[in-house]
């Protein structure tokens, strides 16, 4: 069973609209590799966004990091790595990273805490959310799906 502690990988490969006149990837792209990332790791949990909002929960960002260690360019494989840093009952917070990798290196796409992510990192950061419901009020999710809560909140 997935754990919020869980690093969940995703591979992508730099496509070349990604990158700009430098010959590497736009800065902004990595904000949407961060919410690919916060997507499969729902998924790998058993839930998706689409049921989620059926609950009538949305989950909208509220806080942005991201650290540029080294660019990543066209044609590269990379894997944006997901885990939850933090949950509680109002808000969650992911933990992103995207790594350069090799497809000969790459075979897992779910890595615990204590083993060591693939590849070279190339960017670090995350997202803080607040549950909120249709009418952009705070909604607790320990109320509206206490499952989710707990499979988000377990260390």
């Amino acid at each position: 069973m997935l754990s919020a502690s869980t690093w969940v990988l995703h591979p992508l490969r730099v496509r070349y609209q990604e990158t700009d006149q430098m010959g590497v990837v736009f800065h902004g792209n990595y904000v949407t590799w961060f919410e690919i990332g916060r997507t499969e790791w729902i998924r790998n949990a058993g839930y998706d966004y689409k049921t989620i909002e059926e609950q009538g929960l949305l989950l909208p960002v509220i806080d942005l990091h991201c650290r540029y260690v080294q660019p990543a360019r066209y044609d590269d494989t990379v894997v944006v790595c997901t885990r939850i840093a933090d949950c509680s009952p109002l808000r969650v917070s992911f933990e992103s990273q995207v790594r350069k990798v090799s497809l000969d290196d790459f075979h897992a796409s779910v890595v615990s805490e204590s083993e060591s992510l693939p590849g070279e990192l190339l960017v670090e950061g995350g997202t803080k959310h607040v549950w909120v419901n249709e009418s952009w009020q705070p909604a607790r999710l320990n109320k509206v799906m206490p499952e989710l809560y707990d499979l988000l909140r377990t260390k």
